[in-house]
């Protein structure tokens, strides 16, 4: 069977925020502490105590915007402990993750540093659950008022005079579980309370995110968009890829046909979380000023046996592979309300792009299907017009294929993202560009024989990508065979 696809060049949808492949840093397991930051004075190569070799694969990547400093660590974080002399700096007890000791030697100017070298955003999540008003209003004055104030002067003791630039900033993370377990009413009321003292100082103006629902909590949406949403910019959503049930978890290795199946189905589970929470914003929110973030995702096994059960340690497979691509390409999809998301997380927990082991790192599978979709940041999204065979295991169906589209009309190219979800069949693809013609096609391709295939600090590159030879273009029209399991990625120019 082949697949007729058609690619509408000639009416763009909207566009893709560069945002949506953003990242995810908490104070959890060994994500900050020895997987970016290992102090100036580790025998680890680093920059101001960031290790040089995380640096170098993250940039990479162009990443956008960071996330810090959790998630559940946020709601307890208290930020004044972490700025000052490292020495000085208050220990205190991580109780979400591990119930490890926290030196705070990372504190708020250590993650701009980041995210100075990173050139990205920084997205600072406040302490709704266990902080007051003042804390936050404060925190927001330290990073960004510039003038004298005494945050502003208690920061220039600490040996930055200029403020920061801040963009987004978060009020509040999962206020209906680990931050609170707040009523939405309750928590739509301190959300205003909160939000309306996070100040704009000066040119700095805050993209205020208000805590969102829990997967398929509808009416979390609902309440907090009737009750708050004139006051806020974004709205946030969690939602992992949990094989099993999040009582019964499963391991990252050693899954079946049967395993692999039903997380491709909970990963396409993700456009229907989007369209439902969509429509309930688009009640109150008609020209979708405020953009739907999707500030945690990604797949969530038990941890590796030996390891820490708080730390969320979980290897990476081709399997973790196909969910990024199939999520990104939902996200894009949705980018008219889709404004930022934020995989869970950046080095060494859960979806993880990089693993370290002392002064040892790899990519992850998931690493490399960020760097093959980051040409689609910023781009115009494309409709892709096609029926998808059905993959079907154990009496159970959902689409074979998950596909994007996006055009960069400065460079003249057209990406095209597409993912085989069958860990059997091939897929035969007939593509044509409607509204633009395509002189030559390239591409990447991730794929492996052996379904949980993945990268070791003894084999780094057994998952990596490779040219693909399986597209031919003639007359216009594309010809692509993809592999079974397999993610791709072309540029027709």
């Amino acid at each position: 069977m082949t697949v007729t696809m058609r690619i509408l060049s000639d009416l763009p949808k909207s566009t893709i925020n560069k945002n949506i492949y953003g990242h995810f840093a908490e104070h959890l397991g060994r994500c900050i502490y020895e997987g970016i930051w290992v102090g100036g004075a580790s025998p680890i190569p680093n920059t101001d105590g960031i290790r040089n070799d995380v640096l170098a694969a993250l940039r990479k990547l162009n990443i956008p915007v960071l996330r810090w400093p959790g998630g559940c660590f946020a709601d307890e974080y208290h930020w004044k402990d972490g700025i000052g002399l490292p020495e000085s700096r208050k220990r205190m007890i991580n109780t979400h993750w591990g119930g490890v000791v926290e030196n705070n030697h990372f504190g708020t100017h250590e993650f701009f540093r980041l995210c100075e070298l990173l050139e990205c955003e920084p997205y600072i999540c406040g302490n709704v659950g266990s902080g007051t008003v003042q804390e936050m209003s404060e925190w927001v004055e330290y990073m960004t008022f510039d003038g004298e104030s005494p945050m502003a002067g208690l920061r220039a003791e600490n040996g930055r005079k200029q403020p920061w630039t801040l963009k987004y900033f978060g009020v509040g993370n999962e206020n209906w579980g680990c931050g609170g377990n707040m009523r939405p009413e309750y928590y739509a009321d301190l959300y205003r309370r909160y939000q309306t003292y996070a100040r704009n100082y000066g040119d700095n103006k805050l993209y205020k995110i208000a805590g969102g629902a829990n997967v398929d909590d509808y009416n979390w949406t609902e309440v907090l968009m009737r009750e708050a949403g004139q006051f806020m910019d974004g709205l946030s959503l969690h939602s992992y890829t949990i094989p099993g049930s999040w009582e019964e978890k499963r391991y990252a290795l050693g899954f079946d046909t049967a395993e692999w199946f039903e997380t491709m189905k909970k990963s396409f589970h993700m456009d229907e979380l989007i369209t439902r929470h969509s429509n309930i914003m688009d009640k109150y929110d008609p020209e979708r000023r405020v953009g739907l973030i999707i500030d945690e995702w990604g797949t969530w096994f038990l941890s590796e046996p030996g390891t820490n059960p708080g730390f969320l340690y979980q290897q990476n497979t081709l399997r973790d592979a196909l969910v990024a691509g199939i999520h990104l390409n939902i996200f894009q999809n949705h980018s008219s309300r889709v404004q930022m998301a934020n995989i869970a997380q950046m080095v060494n927990v859960l979806q993880a792009l990089i693993l370290t082991e002392g002064g040892k790192m790899l990519l992850t599978p998931t690493y490399h299907v960020f760097e093959m979709y980051k040409v689609h940041q910023d781009n115009e999204l494309l409709e892709a017009a096609f029926e998808s065979p059905e993959y079907s295991l154990g009496g159970e169906s959902i689409p074979q294929l998950s596909v994007s589209a996006s055009r960069d009309a400065a460079a003249g190219k057209i990406f095209i993202s597409l993912c085989n979800m069958s860990h059997a069949d091939s897929a035969n693809i007939s593509l044509e560009l409607v509204g633009a013609a395509a002189g030559t096609v390239t591409g990447q391709i991730l794929t492996h024989p052996d379904l949980n295939a993945h990268n070791t600090f003894e084999a780094p590159e057994a998952v990596a990508p490779a040219d693909f030879k399986g597209a031919v273009l003639k007359n216009g029209v594309l010809d692509c065979r993809l592999p079974a399991a397999s993610v791709v990625v072309l540029t027709l120019e």
